[in-house]
C-alpha cells in the first residue's frame, strides 16, 4: 500500500532539495504541510517532525484527469517525510497496488506504473 525509501540524508537536507530534486523528475512541488508546525498552532502539539509535501507532474495529471476523474481521489502524489530509529523516511502511496481498485484499461495501468517508477526514482534521490 505505502512505497518507502529511508536514507540518512537528515530531514532538513531533503526539505531544502525537494523541490529542485522532483523539478528535475519532471514534478513539482505545490504545498507542503509541515504538521508539527500546524498542530503546534491548533493547539495538539506532536513531537515527530512530519512533513507532508504534494507534488505533480502536469503531464500525468492532465492525462488521467482527462480519462479517468475517479482517480482524482490520490491526486495530487502526496510525499511524507519524517524521522525514524535515526533515519530519514520518505514515503507515498504504491500507485501499483491503488489501481487495482479501478476499472482502468491495461493501457493506462502501464502509463500509471511508468509515472510511478519516476516516483520512486525522485525518492531514491537521497539514498
Amino acid at each position: 500500500m505505502l512505497y518507502t525509501v529511508t536514507t540518512n540524508t537528515d530531514l532538513q537536507t531533503i526539505k531544502d532539495e525537494i523541490a529542485a530534486k522532483a523539478k528535475e523528475h519532471g514534478f513539482g512541488v505545490l504545498t507542503e504541510y509541515p504538521f508539527q508546525k500546524i498542530l503546534q498552532e491548533k493547539g495538539h502539539p506532536i513531537e515527530k517532525d512530519i512533513t507532508v509535501f504534494e507534488i505533480c507532474n502536469p503531464v500525468a495529471a492532465q492525462e488521467v484527469l482527462s480519462t479517468h476523474p475517479e482517480v482524482s481521489v490520490y491526486l495530487p502524489c502526496r510525499v511524507s517525510l519524517y524521522e525514524q530509529n535515526g533515519k530519514a523516511v520518505l514515503s507515498t502511496i504504491d500507485v501499483n497496488d491503488m489501481i487495482k481498485n479501478f476499472d482502468l484499461d491495461d493501457t493506462f495501468k502501464a502509463h500509471m506504473h511508468e509515472v510511478f517508477e519516476i516516483m520512486k526514482k525522485l525518492l531514491a534521490s537521497w539514498k
